[in-house]
């Protein structure tokens, strides 16, 4: 499965709630991380203010903010690969690079609640 790395601005924290002022942006991108990893996909988060050693390591990154600086953050690698700068990607940008379903197959979802009983289970039981 893919592995991917990303190099997140200045912050102190990645969810984006540490602040006065929430950054919808990076709420969602926590929740597409976290969505990732239960995918099977090995994600990796470096903050500029906790780990700048991180940035000066990678090549692509260090090349990245030489030319374009801070601005160029967030970036995001997969495999090695630099695929997103300056804004963090979408869930489905996330799908396609590193192959992760956004289905599973063979789960069904069942709709919760709809046999009557207190835990949402059916008939034959949960």
């Amino acid at each position: 499965m893919s592995a991917v790395q990303v190099y997140d601005p200045a912050m102190c924290c990645s969810t984006g709630v540490c602040g006065p002022s929430v950054d919808p942006s990076l709420t969602q991108f926590a929740a597409d991380a976290a969505w990732l990893v239960t995918a099977g996909v090995e994600v990796q988060r470096f903050s500029l203010s906790t780990e700048p050693g991180r940035f000066a390591e990678d090549a692509q990154v260090k090349a990245l903010l030489q030319d374009k600086g801070e601005s160029a953050l967030p970036a995001v690698l997969v495999d090695g690969t630099l695929r997103c700068s300056g804004r963090y990607p979408t869930r489905v940008e996330l799908a396609e690079w590193t192959g992760a379903r956004t289905e599973r197959p063979g789960l069904p979802i069942a709709p919760i609640g709809d046999s009557g009983s207190d835990c949402g289970c059916g008939p034959e039981g949960c």
